[in-house]
């Protein structure tokens, strides 16, 4: 076989796997072959597009599995002040960015608001860029008739606000974590273990952590209830959660780097997080259990 038949052949595997993917996507169906799950909204955020850290493939994995009506982008979604000092850049990151605008194209309503790590976005605030729309905040009703505030959540961070120097510090700390994350991680793969986040486990061990935590929370419910709404939506701390604060549903829809989390709500206007990594799991589970029955 020469070299030309050979890559003839690489060709006809990729455009092969290509139109599998398109046609089990217009037939409702995931890459998986298991039902395209369809939510009316979905949040997602702290995705860090042009860092080593973001977990592109179980992303991409959760874009191909899932439709919505509307999908909000909510910050952090490329990473600025990485990508200033280093640029990383590989295709699975403009795979995730063609699958976004593909939903806009297809009629979901796309809405980002942009974070702390990407606020160069900010500036286009009220503008419009093949079909996603960019606010620096936003307003979602729900099903059953609930008001929910959409921020980022950096601007009620006082690290942010007060020590912009703190909060370079923290993320040069965050990324040595990260780095940690990834080769744990790619131990786990070669054994055959599911993902699991070391730098979630240690933020949640460190009582620090989770006092600043538990006052972030706190303060956006807090706005939430003064500014007439029902509940609150943001990113941020990469802590993906749903709690009650005097009466204001706090959420948090995680991130891609640690949890690898999404925010969604179905058509009766119910709210739930997934936890893709779980996800995943569970189905890898009972496709083998199928082919041990079959």
């Amino acid at each position: 076989m020469n070299a030309r038949t050979r890559l003839s052949d690489v060709t006809e595997t990729g455009l092969g796997r290509i139109r599998r993917d398109l046609a089990s996507r217009d037939a409702g169906f995931g890459p998986s072959g298991t039902p395209r799950r369809r939510y009316r909204t979905i949040w997602i955020s702290d995705i860090h597009l042009g860092t080593r850290g973001c977990n592109d493939r179980l992303l991409i994995d959760f874009l191909d599995h899932v439709d919505s009506e509307k999908l909000y982008l909510v910050g952090d979604i490329i990473d600025g002040w990485r990508m200033k000092k280093r640029f990383y850049w590989p295709e699975r990151h403009n795979a995730i960015v063609r699958r976004v605008m593909q939903r806009a194209k297809r009629g979901t309503r796309v809405i980002y608001i942009p974070g702390n790590h990407d606020e160069m976005f900010r500036q286009f605030a009220g503008m419009n860029f093949g079909g996603v729309e960019i606010r620096k905040q936003a307003t979602h009703i729900t099903a059953d008739g609930r008001k929910l505030l959409i921020v980022h959540g950096d601007e009620y961070d006082a690290v942010v606000l007060a020590h912009r120097w703190l909060a370079f510090l923290g993320d040069w700390a965050y990324r040595t974590l990260m780095q940690l994350n990834i080769a744990v991680n790619g131990c786990r793969r070669l054994l055959g273990m599911n993902y699991w986040s070391l730098s979630a486990h240690a933020k949640h061990k460190v009582k620090s952590a989770v006092s600043v935590i538990s006052r972030f929370e706190e303060t956006l419910a807090a706005e939430a209830k003064r500014r007439g709404a029902d509940g609150i939506v943001c990113g941020h701390i990469h802590t993906a959660e749903i709690k009650q604060f005097d009466g204001c549903t706090y959420y948090n829809d995680g991130d891609w780097v640690e949890g690898c989390n999404a925010l969604v709500e179905h058509f009766d206007g119910r709210m739930e997080l997934l936890h893709w990594p779980s996800e995943i799991a569970a189905r890898d589970t009972a496709s083998a259990e199928l082919r041990a029955v079959a």
